[in-house]
């Protein structure tokens, strides 16, 4: 595993790291190749989907994602870069959706890879943790007869 410097103001290397927020459904096929490599004894795979209910609230019909693209682009690398200095970690892949969402779709994924399976799981749960409570990502949520929108973490 090489241990190349990561730079910092780089989102996508198209090498170890690549962080996008946009629009576009999330290919999880695409993440896992992403991060695939002959040296990686591990791969783990986060897929953060939207659900239909909420802390306190049933019958959510779906979820709206605002996000100022490469602010948050910027801060999920920063997130991705603190977890590749705290882990031996081969590559990484985040990507969070921005739009209106329906139940059932994939919000966000993360996927790390790693020679060993000690590292990838707590540097992917850092990963979505960090990414929840440090991208400036705003959620509406919609139900029956309204809509508000809610701190990202939940």
């Amino acid at each position: 595993m090489s241990k190349e410097p990561i730079d910092r103001k780089v989102v996508d290397t198209g090498n170890r790291v690549h962080v996008s927020v946009s629009e576009e459904p999330i290919d999880a096929a695409e993440m896992l190749r992403f991060v695939a490599d002959a040296s990686a004894g591990c791969t783990v795979l986060f897929t953060g989907t939207v659900r239909n209910h909420s802390p306190g609230r049933d019958g959510v019909s779906k979820l709206e994602y605002e996000a100022y693209g490469s602010v948050v682009e910027d801060k999920i690398a920063d997130i991705v870069v603190d977890a590749m200095e705290q882990w031996p970690l081969i590559k990484v892949a985040a990507v969070h959706r921005t739009g209106s969402l329906d139940i059932g779709e994939s919000a966000v994924m993360v996927a790390v890879s790693s020679a060993h399976r000690a590292d990838a799981f707590p540097a992917a749960r850092f990963v979505i943790d960090e990414l929840k409570g440090r991208a400036p990502i705003w959620k509406k949520e919609h139900w029956p007869g309204g809509a508000e929108w809610v701190e990202e973490g939940s």
